[in-house]
C-alpha cells in the first residue's frame, strides 16, 4: 500500500469564490413525513471524539434543514430525525446498535468509528438492507463482495503516502519509527503507514513497539524509540485522549523529531493534555480550511458553536456523510426505501459541495483506485500542523 494506491491532485488553497448554494430544499410547507437517518459509534471514553463530532455534526445540519421546513425529496417534505447509538468502541455493542437501527426500519447508518466495529455490523447492515458510513479502514469492508459500507472519511493508506512525501520533500524526513495501541486497528493502521513509508524510500527504524488500552504512563514504552533519533514519530491509530500523553512523554525524554499521526485530532485535548509541548504535531485535520471553505460551510460551524458550545475540526469532515445521503436520496427517491437504488445511484452522482467555495467543487463518490468500486466519499484530504492552541493547514490534497 504505497503512494501509488491513492491519486494526489493539487492543492486547493486557490480556489475560486463562493458561489451561492442551498445545501437542502427549502420547501414552502412545513415537513410532513418523518426520514431517519442512524447513528452508531463511539460516543464515551478514550475515542468519544471521533463519534461524538459525528453525531453534533449530523444534528446540527438536521436542525438547519428542519428549521427551514425539512427537506425535499421527491414529492415529499421530510424533517430529518437522527437516531443515536453509543457504542462504547465495543464491537458487540455495536452490533446491538446496528440491530436497533434495523428494528426501527431505518436504512441509512453513520459509523461506527473503529475497524472492529465496522466489521462487526456487516452481517446485520447486510441482512437488514442497511447503508452504512464507518470510519475504519480495512478495504474488505468497501471491495466486492461488499458493497453496503461507504467509506466516510479519507483512509490512512492514502493519507499516510501524502504525509510521508510531504515531510520527505519539505522537512528532510529519512527515519521513521511507530508506536501504536496494541488492538486490532491501530495496528492495521501502524502496518499500513509501515508499508507507505518503504514505499517512500524511508527508513523505518521501528514498527513493533505497543503499549496497551488505558496506559497511563508512556516512558517504557518510549524510552528506546527515542533513543533511536528517529526523524519522524508516528502514533498510529492514536486516541485523541491518548496522543497527549504520548505527546508530552516523548518530549519530556528529550525527543526533537517530528510526530504526527492519520487520526483526526481535537485541539483542546492536546492543549489541555499537552499543552506547548504539542506545538508542531502533525495530523490528519477536518475536511476544511479557512482558505477554501464556503460561506455555507462557515455558518455550518457557528450553528454547531452555538449549539454545543465549542467546535471540533473534525466535523469539517463528519457534516459530509448526512450530507451526501440526503443529496444522493434526492437524486434518487426511490432509494429512501431501497437501498439498492441509492447502490445504482452512487455510479453516476454529482451534486454540488456547498462546503467550498470553488463553483466546480462537487459531491461525488470515489475509491476505485484503492477498492475497485464507488464505496468512498469525495472529501479533501487537509492535514494541520497544531500550534498553540489550534491547527494551522499544512497542506491540502484529494484521493481518487
Amino acid at each position: 500500500m504505497g503512494s501509488r494506491a491513492i491519486s494526489l491532485h493539487g492543492a486547493l488553497l486557490g480556489l475560486a469564490s463562493f458561489a451561492a448554494l442551498a445545501a437542502a430544499a427549502v420547501p414552502a410547507h412545513a415537513a410532513d413525513k418523518v426520514l431517519k437517518i442512524g447513528f452508531v459509534g463511539v460516543t464515551s471514553g478514550p475515542a468519544a471524539a471521533w463519534g461524538t463530532s459525528n453525531v453534533r455534526s449530523m444534528q446540527t445540519l438536521a436542525d438547519w434543514w428542519n428549521s427551514q421546513g425539512g427537506v425535499k425529496i421527491g414529492d415529499d417534505t421530510y424533517k430529518i430525525d437522527i437516531v443515536t447509538f453509543d457504542d462504547q468502541k465495543d464491537p458487540k455493542r455495536a452490533i446491538a446498535g446496528m440491530e436497533k437501527m434495523a428494528q426501527e426500519g431505518i436504512h441509512y447508518v453513520v459509523g461506527p468509528n473503529v475497524d472492529d466495529g465496522a466489521a462487526a455490523v456487516r452481517p446485520i447492515a447486510e441482512k437488514s438492507g442497511i447503508i452504512y458510513f464507518p470510519y475504519a479502514f480495512p478495504k474488505e469492508l468497501y471491495t466486492k463482495p461488499a458493497s453496503n459500507a461507504v467509506l466516510g472519511m479519507v483512509a490512512n493508506y492514502q493519507s499516510a503516502p501524502a504525509i510521508y512525501k510531504f515531510l520527505k520533500e519539505n522537512k528532510g524526513v529519512k527515519t521513521v519509527a511507530f508506536v501504536a495501541r496494541n488492538e486490532s486497528d491501530p495496528l492495521s493502521q501502524r502496518d499500513g503507514g509501515v508499508a507507505a513509508a518503504k514505499a517512500l524510500g524511508l527508513t523505518v527504524v521501528a514498527d513493533k513497539d505497543t503499549y496497551e488500552s488505558g496506559t497511563q504512563d508512556f516512558t517504557p514504552v518510549l524510552t528506546p524509540i527515542v533513543k533511536l533519533k528517529p526523524d519522524l514519530l508516528v502514533l498510529s491509530g492514536v486516541a485523541p485522549a491518548d496522543a497527549p500523553l504520548l505527546i508530552r512523554s516523548a518530549r519530556e525524554l528529550g525527543f526533537k523529531g517530528l510526530m504526527s499521526a492519520e487520526t483526526a485530532q481535537d485541539a483542546k485535548v492536546l492543549e489541555e493534555g499537552a499543552g506547548d509541548l504539542a506545538n508542531g504535531f502533525i495530523s490528519v485535520g477536518g475536511a476544511s480550511t479557512p482558505e477554501i471553505r464556503s460561506k455555507t460551510m462557515e455558518e455550518f460551524i457557528d450553528r454547531y458553536t452555538k449549539k454545543f458550545g465549542e467546535y471540533n475540526d473534525e466535523s469539517n469532515t463528519k457534516v459530509y456523510a448526512l450530507q451526501y445521503i440526503i443529496d444522493t436520496l434526492k437524486a434518487d427517491p426511490k432509494a429512501i426505501d431501497d437501498i439498492g437504488e441509492f447502490k445504482k445511484e452512487i455510479e453516476s452522482f454529482s451534486a454540488p459541495n456547498p462546503y467550498l467555495k470553488d463553483p466546480d467543487a462537487k459531491l461525488h463518490y470515489v475509491g476505485m483506485t484503492s477498492f475497485g468500486q464507488k464505496r468512498q466519499l469525495a472529501v479533501p484530504l487537509v492535514v494541520n500542523e497544531y500550534k498553540d492552541g489550534k491547527f494551522n493547514t499544512l497542506f491540502v490534497a484529494n484521493v481518487d
